[in-house]
């Protein structure tokens, strides 16, 4: 084990602060010269400024974020070309997640700052913005101001891949908190939060927006990937804490489906269903792959894991096409690691090479070693031959296990072609260890966004799975099959506000209970276009029987046998009381469902929520 990996996880379990690089002067990063010596010691001395550089960046004490909100995590301290002093959904809970991750590895340190990040997540779900109001599309809005209120300028929304990546984010704390005997606080605290942006994607994932560059509108391979992920996971945690996701469960192949197409039998097309005049070529699909890596997960094409055929050969076209138009990659054959910039055909501040991605090319290659050294062997097919030629041109199409030489070679091979990667950023690094968001194509100076919280964060992640270091498993092995048939159709589900806006404190602390509870009532009733469904009962609360006081149910989609109604009334603990559904049509007409009167009692002891499932009866 190397010196500097020993370091990073002694930094990762013990929480150590850096407080020396807390306050970053502000002349501009192409001042500085930039760093040398080893690897391993530039990773020893980089890790604790990078986790101190997310931190300078987070509310509300983060000494580059002011009057950023407790939780909110700012993309860049920078104000002006560009202006990054936002908190983007997406790059919050991509960074976030890595936090999560470092506290379960041991940094306890973190746990408050991960706690103000969930309940501000909570609220900005509830701020209308121009994307939409929690139930009608805000979810996907991409980012808001560091004081929890909205930005209503033009933007290149919707984002639909930041509901998905919250989800697993908080998702990954959830897990952790179950483990530790705290299921209860999940139920009331966080699992509103995930179930508001699993039913976002499972009622939108079949939608175009815009991808993680915020440039195109279409399908994005990234947004599609941890989309699929997240209902999977979702489905999983829902189960162990009682709740239920159907939706979860049945989108989740259908989204599989689609993924599948953004092969195009050479590389990942990066975006689908827009015509962008691009290659196709481009960073969203290694992270893609990274942020959907399951160490448990066998060499999958279908999930495109690390180790895969597939992404192993998206990893070399990718990578190749800038070994030409770089002044800093000039003469690099290939096989040698280049600086990576986000596409091809990028002019954005330049068309540079960035952190994130050229951290990610290390990344992914990272997660392929793991994957093949736990499972014994790697296998060269058709598709991945050219990538491994780089690093042995004899090699054949075969499985190699680990006890053979060739595996030993290529494996080591591959290491050191990951460890450039790294190099590069060391190389371009300031003294100092400040990252930006991009570095010149032409002399490798850092350029753009000043110390950006993304980058530090990718770095983290890439030195982490470079030491062995990876995240709990998903839960790919049950989520990588096909259905018999695709289907573009999607599922509904319920939007609830979060009403529990505390965690308990202290680690034997009992879980929150609500006076009253936010309860959801979800119905199976197809309907036509015109007709619109309420819910009426015997409290005042549900209208007392007066159909004009009933509560009004919402649905994303009409028709279809399994269209789920739903609307949330705030009811007070322990209260009984009748209810029944009913319907209007557009003739002005009110059909009442047959049957009996329901009864139902507001659960007490609740930490409030509560969901009732129910099928209209005929």
């Amino acid at each position: 084990m190397l010196f500097g990996l020993s370091l990073v996880k002694h930094l990762w379990a013990t929480g150590l602060a850096v407080t020396a690089c807390s306050a970053l002067p502000a002349e501009p990063h192409h001042l500085r010269p930039r760093a040398t010596g080893s690897l391993s010691s530039f990773i020893a001395s980089e890790s604790p400024i990078a986790l101190q550089g997310i931190l300078n960046n987070l509310g509300p004490s983060g000494s580059l974020a002011p009057g950023a909100a407790p939780g909110i995590l700012v993309a860049s301290p920078s104000t002006t070309n560009p202006n990054y002093f936002y908190t983007w959904t997406r790059d919050s809970a991509l960074t976030f997640k890595l936090l999560v991750d470092t506290f379960i590895a041991g940094n306890s340190a973190l746990q408050t700052d991960i706690q103000n990040y969930i309940l501000a997540q909570g609220k900005l779900q509830t701020i209308s913005n121009p994307s939409g109001t929690l139930s009608t599309g805000g979810l996907a809005e991409p980012k808001f101001y560091v004081n929890e209120t909205a930005f209503t300028g033009a933007w290149g929304r919707p984002q639909r891949d930041g509901p998905a990546l919250r989800a697993t984010a908080l998702i990954a704390y959830a897990r952790w908190l179950i483990s530790n005997g705290h299921t209860c606080t999940v139920d009331a605290v966080l699992w509103p939060i995930i179930s508001n942006d699993l039913t976002y994607v499972m009622e939108n994932w079949n939608q175009t927006g815009f991808d993680l560059w915020e440039e195109i509108d279409g399908s994005s391979f990234f947004t599609i990937a941890v989309q699929h992920r997240a209902l999977v996971e979702g489905a999983a945690i829902a189960t162990q804490i009682g709740q239920t996701c159907p939706g979860c469960i049945s989108q989740a192949p259908q989204i599989l489906c689609l993924l599948q197409t953004f092969w195009n039998g050479q590389f990942i097309t990066a975006n689908i269903n827009v015509n962008d005049g691009r290659s196709g070529k481009d960073a969203n699909t290694l992270l893609g792959s990274i942020h959907t890596f399951d160490p448990a997960a066998a060499c999958d094409a279908s999930t495109f894991q690390p180790c895969s055929d597939k992404a192993l050969a998206n990893h070399k076209v990718f990578t190749d096409s800038f070994r030409t138009i770089y002044t800093i990659n000039s003469g690099v054959r290939e096989g040698t690691a280049v600086a990576i910039g986000r596409y091809p055909e990028d002019t954005y501040q330049g068309g540079n090479p960035w952190y994130i991605n050229t951290a990610a090319a290390a990344e992914l290659l990272y997660d392929a070693l793991y994957q093949w050294n736990k499972i014994g062997s790697l296998s060269v097919t058709s598709i991945s031959l050219a990538f491994f030629q780089d690093f042995m041109p004899s090699i054949t199409i075969g499985t190699y296990a680990s006890s053979s030489s060739t595996y030993s070679t290529l494996t080591a091979a591959i290491k050191a072609y990951a460890d450039e990667y790294l190099g590069l950023i060391e190389k371009y690094t300031p003294n100092g260890g400040a990252l930006a968001e991009q570095y010149s194509r032409s002399n490798g100076a850092p350029l753009s966004a000043i110390d950006l919280t993304w980058s530090y964060a990718s770095f983290l992640t890439a030195i982490a799975r470079r030491g062995g270091i990876v995240p709990a498993s998903w839960g790919e092995s049950g989520g990588n099959t096909l259905p018999s048939s695709c289907s573009g159709s999607v599922a509904n589900g319920p939007y609830a506000t979060a009403t529990v806006t505390t965690f308990p404190t202290g680690t034997s602390a009992s879980c929150p209970v609500a006076s009253s509870v936010a309860v959801t009532f979800n119905v199976i009733e197809p309907t036509n276009s015109g007709e619109t469904l309420y819910l009426s009962g015997s409290i005042s609360q549900l209208g007392s029987w007066n159909t004009a006081q009933a509560v009004v149910l919402s649905s994303q989609h009409y028709g279809g046998s399994n269209t789920v109604w739903f609307g949330t009334a705030i009811l007070p603990v322990g209260t009984s009381f009748q209810y029944k559904y009913f319907k209007t049509e557009s003739s002005g007409s009110v059909i009442f469902e047959n049957g009996s009167n329901r009864a139902y009692t507001v659960p007490t002891g609740s930490t409030g929520v509560a969901n009732e499932n129910d099928s209209w009866q005929n």
